[in-house]
């Protein structure tokens, strides 16, 4: 279950994140700037890393309380599903898992490689100063567009020259490099693979479509401080611009993800100054620091974990025992209050020819969320002492079965001196 508790570990670091993010891109926009407010999305990958980095004692160090908890629950249905058929449930969920990360992939491939053969023809384009080759498509609901992450191009629709005046060309032009420049190619590749993993995990999606949407806005506020005095003729080219059928899993479309009213109301607001830059880049990177570190720290073994292992392994179990003997219903049933290592003794005279039968047991945790019945027994159909054990999660029903049966030629038992204990143990009395 090593890879189910990192899976648990991950998507809570993520969730923590992105809700994060969610509250705060709003306020850094207004007091910071767009630029600083896309920053933010640094935090959930971030975050997932610092869930899994390894600690000096990993192997023995308990998982947190909640991790714990789910891990210990996970474990129990899947017990519960191998007594009852073999079917491990967990196998079948990795395998889901997988499944659904090839479709999400796989879509993402289609997508792009349909918006790449609407691309044939393209001719490149000369005489603009780009940082990226710039290529003309063959169809005027083709682009604005920066396609791909490595070895990105800037695509302009068929119909550039004669939909924007010149002016608006320039800055059609810088709001794709800046794209470029600013690596929103790769920002939408790790988007996109993040996705994939957890394409189970509802935020997700939505914290795709909220990356793309602070991207564009964050690509508008660095056109912005370079071409300023153009704000008119920048949202012109805004509002003269197609929105594209479909976002481009891997490059920066003006999607109809995009909400270009925000985009056009941005415009007229007031760019932060140096100064207030200057401290939005301090509280991304503070916050940053701070929610690495405290997901480091919840899976770091410290004290805090030691005492909730001291708590754990001081409590009391409680311990159902249900006996029976050479095949008769049960003749005793108890339920017993013991703590970690106390013992609880039986004796049985009446087993007919057999001798006297003693059993001795007691509870202790385990790994994994389990508790562990140990047992000591002598007499009765056992030849010498035993000592079985059997570990289960708490709730979860053991036996422990000794002796042996004769049966006839026709497989009817006739002397059965079997001795059946079902154990249920619990944590608290």
């Amino acid at each position: 279950m090593d890879w189910a508790a990192r899976g648990w570990l991950a998507q809570l670091a993520f969730t923590a994140a992105v809700l994060l993010v969610a509250g705060l891109r709003r306020p850094c926009r207004r007091w910071f700037g767009a630029e600083h407010a896309f920053q933010l999305w640094l935090l959930p990958p971030l975050a997932m890393l610092a869930s899994q980095l390894p600690h000096a004692a990993t192997s023995s160090a308990p998982l947190p309380p909640l991790v714990y908890t789910i891990t210990s629950v996970v474990g129990a249905t899947a017990s519960h599903a191998d007594a009852a058929g073999g079917f491990d449930w967990r196998t079948a969920a990795l395998l889901l898992w997988l499944a659904g990360i090839a479709v999400v992939l796989g879509s993402a491939v289609a997508v792009q490689l349909r918006y790449r053969e609407r691309l044939r023809g393209a001719a490149p384009v000369t005489g603009v100063s780009a940082s990226r080759p710039v290529l003309r498509a063959t169809s005027a609901g083709v682009g604005p567009a920066l396609v791909g992450a490595w070895r990105s191009r800037i695509v302009l629709p068929a119909d550039f020259h004669q939909r924007y005046d010149t002016t608006e060309q320039a800055l059609i032009l810088a709001h794709e490099a800046a794209h470029a420049r600013r690596g929103d190619g790769w920002w939408c590749l790790l988007a996109q693979a993040h996705v994939a993993l957890l394409w189970c995990h509802p935020l997700a999606w939505w914290a795709l479509a909220a990356l793309r949407q602070d991207q564009e806005l964050a690509c508008d506020a660095a056109v912005l401080r370079e071409h300023g005095a153009q704000r008119r003729s920048y949202a012109n080219a805004m509002l003269k611009t197609q929105s594209a059928a479909f976002a481009l899993p891997v490059g920066c479309t003006w999607s109809p993800r995009h909400p270009l009213t925000e985009r056009i109301a941005m415009l007229g607001k007031h760019q932060p100054g140096k100064v207030r830059r200057a401290c939005g880049s301090l509280v991304v990177l503070g916050m940053a620091l701070a929610l690495a570190g405290s997901v480091y720290a919840t899976t770091q073994p410290g004290s805090s974990t030691a005492m909730a292992t001291q708590e754990v392994s001081a409590q009391r179990y409680t311990l159902k025992l249900v006996l029976g003997f050479g095949g008769e219903p049960p003749r005793y049933h108890g339920t017993l209050c013991l703590k970690p290592g106390q013992f609880h003794d039986m004796i049985e005279t009446n087993l007919g020819k057999l001798p006297q039968w003693q059993g001795r047991f007691t509870v202790v945790p385990a790994e994994h969320g389990q508790l562990e019945v140990q047992a000591t027994m002598s007499g009765g159909p056992l030849a010498r002492p035993a000592n079985p054990r059997i570990r289960m999660l708490p709730g979860q029903q053991g036996t422990i079965q000794v002796g042996s049966k004769l049966a006839d030629k026709d497989g009817k038992v006739v002397e059965d001196d079997t001795i059946r204990i079902d154990l249920t143990p619990s944590i608290g009395c």
